[in-house]
């Protein structure tokens, strides 16, 4: 785990020590009527039985509710692919996953010994899809606007990023394989180093003989990403 994301943690932790209520006020704005909802919301499945997958399935299409209609109103010249390249990026686990570590969350959530030991407090999906989750518990407590308040004030930042925003670097590899009438890229493990509270990946992304490339990270999905990102820039789709 590299120093800066270290010392943010620790400084996640402390924050824990407020209690989940206070947490949950100050992130969103309301007041829980059900503490045990955003409890469940932040628990992953290694925890226990009663985890945050119902949540998040609600929470991920309240989410593209308010994204789909908020980027319809303020792109009001973008044609239906714009639109959905913009929705895609705003949408992505990666970037729930960055809403997460931005609110804290990685300290947050209730994750069982292995999953805690494997890193999972940073892992894009488990941050995404608690963030999620935690969309979902607002809405059903407190409707749909209040869930929108939450969304647009934490994606704001984001959407006037997506202006120039490219698609996902594996959405694209993706793209430009099937343009160019390749299989599917294929990823591999091909080392696995550190403890297992600050795992690092090594992944190879291969496209036959179109090229192929390598690249680390904290997580799979991230050395996935950083891989993609160097197979394109060698093919020129940089």
């Amino acid at each position: 785990m590299d120093l800066v994301y270290s010392r943010a943690l620790e400084q996640d932790r402390r924050d824990v020590l407020t209690t989940l209520s206070d947490w949950v006020a100050e992130t969103f704005g309301v007041t829980p009527k059900d503490e045990a909802l955003y409890a469940r919301a932040l628990t992953h499945g290694s925890h226990g039985s009663d985890t945050y997958e119902r949540l998040e399935f609600l929470g991920d299409r309240v989410l593209g509710l308010v994204v789909a209609d908020w980027i319809y109103g303020r792109f009001p010249k973008d044609a239906e692919g714009q639109l959905s390249r913009r929705f895609n990026n705003l949408v992505s686990g990666e970037t729930c996953a960055d809403v997460g570590r931005a609110i804290g969350l990685s300290a947050r959530l209730r994750l069982g010994k292995q999953a805690l030991d494997d890193g999972a407090y940073d892992s894009d999906n488990v941050l995404g899809d608690a963030v999620e989750a935690l969309i979902g518990a607002v809405f059903l407590e407190y409707g749909l606007e209040a869930a929108r308040s939450f969304i647009q004030k934490r994606w704001e930042p984001l959407l006037d990023v997506q202006r120039s925003a490219r698609r996902h670097p594996k959405s694209e590899l993706q793209e430009w394989a099937a343009a160019h009438n390749r299989k599917p890229p294929v990823y591999e493990i091909i080392d696995r180093s550190g403890p297992h509270h600050a795992p690092r990946f090594r992944i190879k992304v291969s496209l036959g003989s179109a090229g192929e490339a390598e690249a680390d990270g904290k997580s799979k999905q991230e050395a996935e990403t950083q891989a993609a990102a160097a197979l394109l820039k060698k093919l020129g789709h940089s």
